[in-house]
């Protein structure tokens, strides 16, 4: 048990200091995101570049801190719309029951029985590829959270069944709330628990997501950097291996990703 508190708070701190790196990224670097050093591309770290540049001469540092900041905030947001679309779907089914539950389920069976990731590629593939690098951060954003939900729309679902015999509900019921009220005043402050554990464990599924796309060009546009789009061109392995510092982005990506299953709290903080 020791090891394990150990752990999740090295992870938690190691968490904390990417986060403080994205969120205050102009206090780490004095340079823009989008600054062209023409006359240096593709040149190795050094005290002025601590990454080196990339083959428009643009610092990979201050690329990636930025970069950090768009992933995740992008990541928790969708998350954030996938748990919420969930809970309400979720708690409507488990608390109406009867046709209304089975089209629900139905739906969200139908789009886990999709590649989720074809999915996205083929709806993103819709929009136009010149739209403007806000824009492509917004639609990122709603594909991915409109996208997310039907997992974690079954457990929702799981938990608020048992809730709908319960005698808070019942006793709701007998004094003529509405269902609109006990849905929103008793079964979903009582889900919160379950709320707090999907949103928590979306978040890494959708920095995954998100870098996918990026990589692929599908996600957050140039000259906006994020973990994906930073990626680029990693396929090319005689290229990182001359610049094996290339790949720090794909550190952090996995260092977060990893951090992010150590710490998830256990049952009783969720409580």
């Amino acid at each position: 048990m020791k090891a394990q508190r150990k752990l999740r708070a090295l992870c938690r701190g190691t968490l904390l200091i990417i986060f403080a790196l994205g969120l205050f990224a102009g206090s780490f670097t004095h340079y823009s995101y989008a600054h062209q050093f023409r006359d240096i591309p593709n040149t190795r770290p050094s005290a002025t570049h601590l990454l080196g540049t990339d083959s428009l001469g643009r610092d990979i540092f201050t690329r990636l801190v930025y970069g950090t900041r768009i992933s995740l905030l992008l990541a928790p947001a969708a998350a954030l719309l996938a748990t919420i679309i969930a809970a309400i779907l979720g708690g409507i089914a488990g608390l109406r029951g009867g046709w209304l539950e089975k089209i629900i389920l139905a739906s969200a069976d139908l789009s886990m029985s999709l590649p989720l990731l074809f999915v996205l590629i083929a709806l993103r593939a819709l929009l136009p590829l010149d739209v403007s690098p806000v824009l492509s951060i917004v639609a990122t954003f709603v594909v991915l959270g409109l996208l997310g939900w039907p997992v974690s729309l079954r457990v929702v679902w799981a938990a608020s069944r048992n809730l709908r015999d319960s005698d808070h509900i019942l006793l709701a019921q007998a004094l003529g709330y509405r269902r609109s009220q006990i849905l929103f005043r008793q079964v979903i402050p009582c889900l919160r628990p379950v709320f707090l554990a999907q949103f928590w464990i979306s978040i890494p599924v959708f920095i995954l997501t998100e870098a996918t796309l990026s990589m692929l060009g599908l996600g957050v546009m140039e000259p906006l950097p994020s973990w994906g789009n930073l990626l680029r061109g990693s396929e090319d392995f005689s290229a990182m291996a001359a610049n094996p510092w290339r790949l720090v982005p794909l550190v952090v990506l996995i260092l977060t990703v990893v951090c992010f299953q150590f710490i998830f709290p256990g049952s009783e903080e969720l409580a």
